[in-house]
């Protein structure tokens, strides 16, 4: 939900599986010859599909930032503020356990349609009567009343629950191509038709539901899935609530630790500086969706696949980190380069505080990058549980440092955020190596060389666009124009010092430019 801007042989014993008419089929029928043409083929769908999803976030953010002012973008947002931490109790803890499963998959799948629609009709129940206090929390009756509005959300989420994990188990890709993009297209067009016929906050939360009703219409169309085909069952849903179980504290304990945060932003700051945070925290995640997009979606089904060959794993593991750190950390880099001017040349100058969170927020990303790598091995293995460490370190550093921070305005809530995450991010490699069998000199060799070309391609940068270039005090044109050959820049920087220190990690990611250059140019021309 968008928030104003989101085969072979059988096994004695096993029920049943059906085909992709319906399909549910177990995670070991995937001959292993395939599977890296199966993620091959899902991360390049999935990459279609964040193209798309971005472009029209991008399109979406421009528009309701002139149509909405801050202060609107914040009432939504403390408005909302519980349905990230209700979310993870009603999308996606049992459903990860059934991407995990391995038999018995239409029982289970049936069982964790049924507790989850019990826990979605809850969930609701629970922001519904909390919605009052919400309001008094943030001394806005607004806030309460957009609380209230939006807890139908926790429902109309947990429909969406079995049929996205079946398509995500099945590796059925094009969720990531329809689904992902219908939804942000939809968000998009109702929040800004009736945010430009004056309806305010109203705007975001009718392109809200708009949205989570097509994700249910088709996801389920998609997933060719009906919770009729199984049996509901106490003991499966047993055995699936011990793996799931620490993704829940994780999660819980994450999403408890983002309300704190934005409820300490709202009364300690102001509305306006929430809904400065919230647009700057959206741009600086913009790096580490693109890794969970096209990157963790695929991970997850894949290390459960690879997770009792050794070598592949530890393998798997390396390079699914070298390729997501050769495009977080440089992001990252240019994030602190010309994130602010770029905000306020896009947005305008209301909201130069979102330039700055986006700037300090920069460390975000790269702890996502580590965390989401670290995270699927684990789950892929069945270690969830080790996954609590991380949710511990995220706890004790989060909200301490946020606290200290705070009299520093948004630059220091950033930097509170970027720290934590870099925190967790850290944690989880350090919990991730014996899992996977990498060592510490092994994670550092693969991290190391975009480190590097980051920094070199930052000292270029930062001070030119500081000292020189200027581009929030030029025209809008200007400056666009500007943000673009500085971001050109930095990446010719960027690869000439990879080129000098990691000469093999240059020539990987010079051979894989030419590889999509191939293929797309063979699609341009009709080929196969």
């Amino acid at each position: 939900m968008n928030d104003g801007g989101a085969v072979g042989s059988s096994t004695p014993g096993r029920a049943p599986e059906r085909d992709d008419a319906g399909s549910v089929p177990a995670p070991e029928t995937v001959p292993v010859g395939t599977l890296s043409g199966k993620l091959r083929r899902g991360a390049a769908m999935a990459a279609a599909g964040l193209l798309i999803v971005q472009g029209v976030t991008f399109v979406q953010t421009l528009v309701l930032a002139r149509l909405l002012s801050p202060e609107i973008v914040g009432v939504f947002a403390a408005g909302t503020v519980m349905t990230t931490f209700l979310v993870v109790v009603t999308h996606g803890t049992l459903a990860q356990a059934l991407v995990q499963r391995e038999h018995d998959v239409e029982n289970a799948a049936t069982t964790v349609f049924w507790v989850t629609l019990g826990t979605g009709i809850l969930m609701s129940l629970v922001m519904l009567a909390a919605s009052p206090l919400i309001g008094r929390i943030f001394n806005s009756p607004a806030v309460g009343t957009v609380a209230a509005a939006m807890s139908g959300s926790m429902l109309l989420i947990a429909i969406t629950s079995v049929p996205d994990a079946l398509m995500q188990r099945r590796f059925q890709f094009k969720r990531r191509i329809i689904v992902d993009p219908a939804v942000g297209i939809t968000f998009a067009a109702g929040s800004i038709v009736f945010a430009a016929l004056g309806y305010g906050v109203w705007s975001l939360v009718i392109g809200s539901y708009s949205s989570m009703l097509v994700w249910i219409v088709a996801s389920w169309w998609l997933s060719r899935w009906h919770p009729f085909g199984g049996r509901f069952s106490i003991r499966l849903w047993r055995e699936m609530a011990v793996f799931s179980f620490p993704l829940l504290l994780d999660g819980a304990a994450a999403r408890a630790q983002e309300v704190v945060e934005l409820t300490i932003i709202g009364r300690g700051l102001s509305e306006a500086a929430l809904g400065n945070y919230r647009y700057g925290r959206r741009i600086a995640l913009l790096p580490g969706m693109a890794i969970v997009q096209v990157c963790s979606y695929v991970l997850f089904p894949a290390f459960a696949r690879i997770s009792a060959d050794s070598q592949r794993f530890k393998d798997a593991f390396l390079r699914a980190l070298s390729w997501i750190w050769r495009v977080a950390m440089p992001a990252g880099a240019l994030m602190v380069a010309v994130g602010e001017p770029a905000v306020v040349v896009l947005l305008g100058e209301p909201w130069r505080g979102a330039g700055v969170a986006v700037a300090s927020m920069s460390g975000f990303g790269l702890g996502v990058a580590m965390n989401s790598v670290s995270a699927e091995a684990m789950k892929g293995a069945g270690r969830s549980s080790r996954m609590n460490w991380m949710t511990a370190a995220g706890l004790l550093t989060g909200v301490p440092l946020l606290l200290l921070l705070l009299p520093l305005g948004l630059a220091g809530v950033g930097l509170a955020v970027s720290g934590a995450a870099i925190v967790v991010g850290i944690t989880g490699l350090g919990l991730a190596r014996s899992v996977v069998g990498a060592s510490g000199g092994e994670i550092a060799r693969v991290m190391a060389p975009p480190v590097i070309a980051s920094l070199a391609a930052f000292a270029v940068i930062a001070p030119l666009e500081r000292y020189v270039v200027q581009s929030d005090q030029r025209s809008i044109a200007v400056g666009l124009a500007a943000i673009a050959l500085e971001c050109v820049a930095f990446l010719i920087a960027y690869l000439l010092t990879l080129r000098l220190v990691a000469p093999s990690v240059f020539a990987e990611i010079r051979e894989a430019v030419r590889s999509v250059g191939g293929r797309v140019a063979r699609a341009v021309r009709g080929e196969r």
